[in-house]
């Protein structure tokens, strides 16, 4: 255990509600776990760091990039004088990075951390705007080719995540059938739909299942000039691969699903309703599937999602899809069970059904084995000592 911290956090605090994906629980989780640790959780205030995300021209970007970071920057400068700070630990994406700022804390003596939970669905090599820190958080074994081809600073530790004490236990009671908590997208709904098809037996809690189908096809483009440069973007983000699969995906479209889901579908659920579902369904469900610009409909990319560490540590019996990485954070079979497509899910699913002794096994070493290594308190404890912090 390290010796308490102060640490300044820079991960998607706002100062308004923004229009993206649900960002806020990060910076929460990483409050707790300090707040519990001992650690100091200094935040500059006046910061929308979230709103950095948001698509903006490029002189409104330049403008939130200069007054936001001076502004961060002129606190932590002023806040080190009177007491040192121990440590830099943001969650930015590539378009939120400041070099200049970044320039500016290290001058100070301060180490830089950046954690970054989506690199091998979002990149093909680390964005250049990484190696201005003197450590990157690598949650995905998949991802660390990348960096080390790329000779970047890393630690490979598992997706940030904290769980309130009174969730640290397994559950007395299994009150819900076999669940799957998360929004509809398009290789959800293909996995889903077949394991339906197939017989599993399983209820779906989250936005837009009881809808009509959805197309993960790509969006039609525009024409002429506008989309010969939209494309050369597209190939420098993604690869000449990626390009090829987009053109063949217009050319020979995934046959469109046509799937009801809405008898299958239960309200979603929020704040402790969530914690209480993934802990007392019987056998609580992962997908780690997600789509890639550089990969068919029909083989998706795979990497260890952060549901793999919330599940667990709660106490759920978790049964999740097979990715890199998970050997290396569970024992399987014993802390965690998986599957690898449609059939073995629903296999699986029956077969942890009529064995309450094993979803109870799972339950508690799964829970153990995540609370004792998984958790941010254990990452910064580790990182502490890869840079080594007094």
């Amino acid at each position: 255990m390290t010796r308490p911290l102060r640490i300044f956090l820079c991960c998607q605090q706002d100062l308004e509600s923004h229009p993206i994906p649900a960002y806020r629980f990060w910076a929460g989780y990483f409050r707790s776990a300090f707040a519990e640790a001992g650690h100091a959780c200094l935040e500059a205030p006046g910061c929308d760091w979230a709103a950095g995300l948001v698509l903006m021209s490029r002189d409104a970007r330049t403008a939130w990039l200069e007054s936001t970071w001076q502004r961060a920057v002129d606190w932590i400068r002023a806040e080190h004088a009177r007491q040192p700070i121990d440590l830099f630990l943001s969650y930015l994406y590539p378009e939120q990075v400041h070099p200049g700022g970044l320039s500016e804390v290290r001058a100070l003596g301060i180490p830089r951390v950046n954690f970054f939970c989506d690199n091998v669905r979002m990149f093909r090599r680390p964005p250049r705007e990484f190696a201005h820190f003197d450590l990157n958080w690598v949650p995905e074994l998949p991802a660390l080719a990348m960096y080390r081809k790329a000779r970047l600073p890393f630690i490979h530790a598992p997706m940030a995540c904290w769980v309130e004490p009174k969730w640290r236990k397994p559950p007395l009671a299994e009150s819900l059938p076999p669940t799957f908590v998360g929004t509809r997208d398009g290789q959800r709904e293909r996995l889903f739909a077949e394991a339906y098809q197939l017989g599993l037996q399983m209820d779906l809690r989250g936005s837009s299942w009881a809808d009509e189908p959805i197309s993960w096809d790509s969006p039609p483009q525009g024409r002429g000039f506008g989309l010969l440069a939209n494309q050369w973007a597209y190939a420098r983000r993604h690869g000449l691969a990626a390009l090829a699969q987009k053109f063949k995906q217009k050319v020979f479209p995934a046959k469109q699903l046509t799937f009801n889901f809405g008898p299958r579908t239960k309200d979603p659920c929020q704040g402790d309703e969530y914690w209480r579902v993934l802990r007392e369904a019987r056998i609580s469900i992962g997908v780690n599937r997600v789509a890639s610009p550089r990969l068919s409909a029909e083989r998706p990319l795979l990497y260890s999602r952060l549901r793999d560490i919330e599940g667990p540590m709660v106490g759920a019996a978790y049964l999740t899809e097979y990715a890199p990485g998970l050997d290396e954070l569970y024992e399987i079979g014993t802390e965690i069970e998986v599957y690898k497509d449609a059939a073995e899910l629903v296999a699986k699913v029956a077969d942890l059904e009529g064995d309450a002794a094993r979803r109870q096994l799972l339950r508690e070493q799964g829970q153990r084995r995540a609370l004792a290594e998984h958790g941010i308190v254990q990452t910064i404890a580790k990182v502490s000592t890869k840079l080594g912090l007094p």
